[in-house]
């Protein structure tokens, strides 16, 4: 049952894709991730039961934050599972508003109230990506190449689980990155659990023109 809902918006980056095929890329790869780690106890039966409750609120709310102009960047519970956080970017690239998030909170909040999928009471937070924003789909890791980031994965990859560099692209199913040694890694992205942008001086200053640019078009 739906106890609340909350509609945030942090510091939004312009990122979006206004290519059509796209629209659907949140059916290709699992948006879902954990807010914070599972308790200590049972974590072999706990995950995949929120992975599987993760899927299929994903499955539900795509269909309405799609229709309505914006695509799905991330669906995660807090620690606990009080809070839903639903993370939603405009799929047109335009800098996102508190207005147009407390909107799609609403919608989103009728249609979880008639599918009902999480048993007892719990808090929707509808949020925009920060500056320093996760990276969840493939095309984020083109989107945001030349930018630092730090990306851990499930398995050990070459012998580590945690890397930070300049992202160089995604190539083939790959991640790459320049380390801060000056090296390459190569980081196969079904490997990848976790992975977000580091605040830098030149993230930052993207984002101011991207919010001028914007401002001007209006």
């Amino acid at each position: 049952m739906l106890f609340g809902q909350t509609a945030l918006i942090s510091a939004p980056s312009s990122s979006g894709s206004r290519d059509e095929p796209n629209k659907k890329e949140w059916a290709q790869r699992p948006l879902f991730s954990f807010v914070g780690s599972p308790p200590a106890q049972d974590t072999s039966r706990l995950k995949p039961r929120v992975t599987e409750l993760l899927r299929r609120i994903e499955d539900i709310v795509a269909p309405t934050v799609v229709g309505m102009g914006f695509e799905l960047v991330r669906v995660a519970m807090s620690k606990g599972g009080g809070t839903l956080q639903i993370m939603i970017e405009p799929a047109d690239g335009s800098p996102m508003d508190v207005e147009a998030c407390a909107t799609l909170s609403r919608a989103l909040s009728a249609v979880l109230d008639v599918e009902d999928p999480i048993p007892g009471n719990y808090t929707l937070e509808v949020s925009s990506p920060g500056i320093d924003r996760p990276l969840t789909r493939p095309k984020d890791y083109s989107r945001w190449a030349g930018h630092l980031a730090r990306v851990e994965t499930a398995e050990p990859v070459d012998g580590r689980r945690r890397f930070k560099g300049t992202l160089l692209g995604l190539s083939d199913g790959v991640v790459r990155l320049r380390l801060e040694d000056g090296t390459e890694a190569a980081v196969p992205l079904a490997a990848v659990s976790r992975a977000k942008l580091e605040m830098t001086d030149a993230l930052i200053e993207e984002h101011r023109l991207a919010q001028q640019g914007a401002s001007q078009a209006h």
